[in-house]
Order: C-alpha cells, then sequence, then structure tokens
C-alpha cells in the first residue's frame, strides 16, 4: 500500500473515531437538555395548576435530595442555611457558648457542656433547662432556632435563664461567645505501665498535631514501649489529617492512599512528607462498626504496611471521596469524585451497596465480590468493605432494658439529679455506684412512667394478631397463654439481671458530669473487652511481631464472609 493511501485510511478512521466521540457527546447533552426542558415545564404546569398553594422552594430541594439519594449517601446539597454545619463539619470549629443541646418533651436542655468553654467556664450544667436567650423565651421553638440563638461572633456577649433540678428560682448567667475548636484527641493517658493510650474522635483540622503532642507528652513523662490508637466510633474528616497521623509511625515517602475517580487529572497519590515520630513502638489500633472514611485510611494503611495490629470489628466501609462545588446564591454540592485504594491496592468502599447494616456499615458481603490483596510483608488482606481486624473481638450486645433506659433519657435524667445533690466524687477511673445508690436508681425507674416492650414481646403481640386473624388462637390458646408468662419481662427482676452493664453505663453518665468527655471516657475503658484485648496482645512483643511478618496464619484473622 502506498504511503498516501495509507495516511488517507488512517485519516479516514480518525475522521470516524472523531465523529463517533462528537456524536455520543452531542446525544448526551441533547438528552441532558431533553431532561431539563421536562423538569421546568412540568414545575411550571405543577405551580400553576396544583389544587393547593405549593412551596416552590421546598418542591425543589425535594426533587434534588431524592435526585442525589439514587447516587450515594454522600453526594448531597448543602443549602445556604446549612452552610455553617457544614463548615464545622470539616473545621470543628464555630462560635458559640461551647455545648451540645437536645430536646425533651416541650423543653431544650444541655445535653453536654464541653470543658474549657463558655458554658462550662460560668457553671452552666447537663440536664439544666433553657428557659431563656437573651431575655426571649424558647417556649416551644424548633431546636435548631435555639442552637441559632446560641450561636454567635466569638467575643459576643449572650445572657442565659435556666432551671435547675433541686433550684427553687431560674439561674441566670451572662457568658461571652469564643471560637469553639472541638478537641479530635479528647482523652490521653496510661492504660498501665508501658502501655499509652490515645483516643481520636474526629479528624478535623490539627487532628495529626494533637495526636502527635499526646504521643510526645506519653513518652516524655512516661516509660511508654507501647501504643494504643483508639479509632472506634469516629466518622472520620480531612484526608490529609489521616496521612500525616500514619506519618507519625511511617517513615516519610510512604504511600498511605491514592485517589482515582472520572476527573483524572484530580487523582492523586498521599504520600509521607515527614520524619516520623517513631517507627519501632508496638501499635494496636482499635476500631469497631462506627470507623469509617479516615479512621479506615488509618486502620487499612498502618495495616497494609505491617506497622500495626488492628483490634475490634470490620469497619464501616467508606471509601468515597467527596469534593465540594460552589453553587449559585451561596449554596453547595458535596459530590463524590473518587474512591479510597490503600497500599496494598484494595479499596475501602463496600462493594455491596445492597448488603448493609441498619447503621449504614458493611453487611455479609458475598465471596464473589471479594479479593485476595498482600501486605508490604506478604498477609493476605480482603476488599469487600471496610478493613477487617487482625484479631476480631465483637462486643456484647447490650440488653434490652439497658437501650430502653438510654432512649428514655432515665440515665440522663438521674444523673442530672445526682450531679446536683452531690458536689463531688472519686476520679473517674475510681468512681462507682455504691449498692444503695443503685437502690436509688432502681427505686427512681420504678416511680418513673418507664414502659417498654421486648423485641420478643412485639414479635409474640404480632404473632398472636396473625393466629386470631387466622383463627387458630382459640385452637392453642393455652399454650399462647403459658408462652406469654415466660415471655413477659419484668422491670425490676431486669434491674437485677442485667445490673452489671446497667451500672457501668450509669456511672459514665455520672463521671460526664463532673470530668466532661474526658471522664467519661477514662470511665468507659474501665470494662473495655476490646481494649483488654488490646493490652494482652501488647504485654507479648514476640507475638505482635510474629503478626505482622505473618507467621500466625489464620491463628490471628479469618477471611470475611466465611
Amino acid at each position: 500500500m502506498k504511503k498516501s493511501q495509507r495516511n488517507l485510511y488512517l485519516g479516514g478512521f480518525l475522521i470516524i473515531l472523531l465523529s463517533v466521540g462528537f456524536t455520543t457527546t452531542r446525544n448526551k447533552d441533547l438528552e441532558l437538555v431533553k431532561n431539563l426542558d421536562i423538569y421546568y415545564t412540568l414545575f411550571r404546569e405543577l405551580n400553576m395548576f396544583y389544587v393547593d398553594e405549593t412551596d416552590p422552594e421546598q418542591l425543589v430541594t425535594t426533587s434534588i435530595n431524592s435526585m442525589l439519594s439514587s447516587l450515594d449517601p454522600y453526594t448531597t446539597y448543602i443549602p445556604e442555611s446549612d452552610m455553617d454545619d457544614f463548615k464545622f463539619q470539616t473545621t470543628g470549629e464555630y462560635g458559640g457558648i461551647g455545648s451540645l443541646i437536645r430536646r425533651s418533651d416541650n423543653q431544650v436542655l444541655i445535653a453536654e457542656p464541653y470543658d474549657g468553654f463558655p458554658a462550662a467556664k460560668v457553671g452552666i450544667r447537663a440536664g439544666d433547662v433553657i428557659l431563656e436567650v437573651d431575655g426571649k423565651a424558647t417556649g416551644n421553638l424548633p431546636i435548631e432556632s435555639v442552637s441559632d440563638r446560641l450561636k454567635g461572633k466569638p467575643g459576643t456577649e449572650l445572657k442565659l435563664t435556666v432551671e435547675r433540678y433541686g433550684e427553687d428560682d431560674p439561674l441566670n448567667f451572662t457568658l461571652v461567645r469564643e471560637k469553639i475548636s472541638i478537641r479530635n484527641v479528647p482523652y490521653y493517658g496510661m492504660l498501665e505501665p508501658g502501655t499509652g493510650y490515645i483516643r481520636l474522635s474526629n479528624f478535623t483540622s490539627g487532628a495529626a498535631n494533637e495526636v502527635k503532642k499526646a504521643l510526645k507528652s506519653l513518652k516524655n513523662n512516661n516509660d511508654v514501649n507501647s501504643i494504643v490508637l483508639d479509632l472506634r466510633s469516629n466518622p472520620g474528616g480531612l484526608l490529609i489529617e489521616a496521612v500525616r497521623i500514619c506519618n507519625l509511625f511511617v517513615n516519610k515517602g510512604e504511600l498511605i492512599v491514592n485517589t482515582r475517580g472520572k476527573m483524572k487529572e484530580w487523582d492523586s497519590d498521599y504520600v509521607t512528607m515527614n520524619e516520623p515520630l517513631d517507627t519501632e513502638i508496638p501499635l494496636v489500633v482499635l476500631i469497631n462498626r462506627g470507623s469509617a472514611s479516615a479512621s479506615e485510611i488509618v486502620a487499612g494503611a498502618l495495616q497494609d504496611l505491617d506497622r500495626a495490629v488492628i483490634v475490634g470489628q470490620r469497619t464501616f466501609g467508606k471509601g468515597l471521596v467527596q469534593t465540594s462545588r460552589p453553587l449559585k446564591y451561596n449554596a453547595q454540592l458535596k459530590v463524590t469524585t473518587a474512591k479510597y485504594y490503600i497500599p496494598s491496592g484494595r479499596c475501602i468502599q463496600a462493594l455491596d451497596y445492597s448488603n448493609r447494616n441498619e447503621d449504614g456499615s458493611v453487611g455479609v458481603v458475598p465471596d464473589s465480590l471479594i479479593s485476595e490483596y498482600e501486605t508490604r510483608n506478604g498477609r493476605l488482606v480482603y476488599d469487600g468493605g471496610g478493613i477487617q481486624p487482625d484479631f476480631e473481638i465483637v462486643s456484647e450486645m447490650l440488653s434490652e432494658i439497658t437501650m430502653q433506659l438510654f432512649t428514655q433519657s432515665l440515665f440522663f435524667d438521674f444523673a442530672t439529679r445526682y450531679r446536683n445533690t452531690n458536689d463531688n466524687i472519686e476520679s473517674p477511673a475510681s468512681f462507682s455506684l455504691s449498692d444503695e445508690e443503685y437502690e436509688s436508681f432502681k427505686a427512681f425507674v420504678q416511680e418513673d412512667t418507664f414502659e417498654f416492650k421486648t423485641s420478643s414481646e412485639q414479635t409474640f403481640e404480632a404473632l398472636i394478631k396473625t393466629a386470631k386473624r387466622e383463627k387458630y388462637y382459640k385452637i392453642a390458646e393455652e399454650e399462647f397463654t403459658s408462652l406469654k408468662e415466660k415471655l413477659s419481662h419484668n422491670n425490676l427482676k431486669d434491674l437485677e439481671t442485667f445490673e452489671t452493664e446497667i451500672r457501668q453505663i450509669l456511672s459514665e453518665e455520672i463521671v460526664n458530669r463532673y470530668y466532661y468527655q474526658a471522664g467519661r471516657i477514662q470511665a468507659q475503658i474501665q470494662e473495655d473487652i476490646q481494649l483488654n484485648r488490646a493490652k494482652e496482645i501488647l504485654q507479648e512483643p514476640a507475638m505482635v511481631k510474629e503478626v505482622l511478618m505473618g507467621n500466625l496464619g489464620d491463628l490471628a484473622r479469618h477471611r470475611p464472609g466465611i
């Protein structure tokens, strides 16, 4: 074939390819224009002819949210009215008094003041009922409106009137709003001689510096030869903070995570940039179903690099990257643009959207969706969703009565009374309820209109209804009556049967009233199955090395889904 003919054929082929590409792009654009036109005309007709008055903003917001929810749970529309909350989620900062609030019946209560911030400084306590903000009654205001009144520019003054249990008259407080920065590390300390502990609750700006300071403090003030990094129920946050935290324990130049998506120019490799703090100290990372996103990057990267032993439950399985894109009228679109891949090459994101637990975390993953990968030392790890621990330790489920006592605020209300009738208690690690105090709690529950039905009772009632409808009930009425007696619970008996776990949670709530969040954590870790296992593992340095070298095989971990 002559050169001129070959060029003619190649040129024609190129024109065909370009035409196909152009046609495909043009068709997509035409589809977009067509559907937008349909949407506009539908909205116009609906607004003009619907029998009742419509709210255009509400209709559009509803349609936007429904459209985005069909994609994934993390692509969301953020209107201008929600921008302050959105900024708080990423920065951990806002202007206010430093307290959580909650609604109880028709009242708004202080749920938890943050230690060191305005509310705590002036003596406001959890359980205080907010009556007025700057002289304006809260009444039946939505909790969002009360929250907006409490927030404001740092340095501005605020007057608060509250009702407190045990006080005859309302209490008046004058506060000065501050920039509230929620701590990423609410507590760190020594678990036992030689073993340090760091609780990381979020990945907002500065998280790595807080972990670094905690680690340095532990090492400078104690004889530390091992560390537990607790990431349980940490929902994640800023990707760069996860990379920096890993950098504290691994060498400079290590790949921690990369992102891959449709926009190839946005794909990035995140590598450690600084000299580490300690690459040798034995490290255990605690995880559970609530550990997500940046938490999974830290746990997964340290596992893939054979730097840490992972203990707990499989993590949430959120490996999607969100990018904020500005919209008109100061709104934003938080859109999923990529996926996370950790050093072994596996993706954190759950591959099967249909199999999720009630809390949204990874459910049962079919074997067909699981692939094998290898850590640096050749240990087998798996994808399918989340990070599977090296040692799986599942905490016991709470009893029904314990969950109902929590849901119906009995723990909260009793702790409120306790705090307002007892000026001081022992340290968080030493405090425990006396038998007399627990008897007082039992009497408090009995006095309250506390009622609930167990899942077994609810299921049994449904069975009786079905049996009556199908006319089988009378045939087995005697058996039904007998079974009902056996399944029926008794509050007083349940308070005795599940006393250990009820005491623990009630103690945590009371300790929180005196020592805030750090105290609650100290109380929690006194009886902690996963943490106790972590301490046992760290007491055997040789075993830690064997696990990380892959010499223990299936003794330490197993393949998920089997």
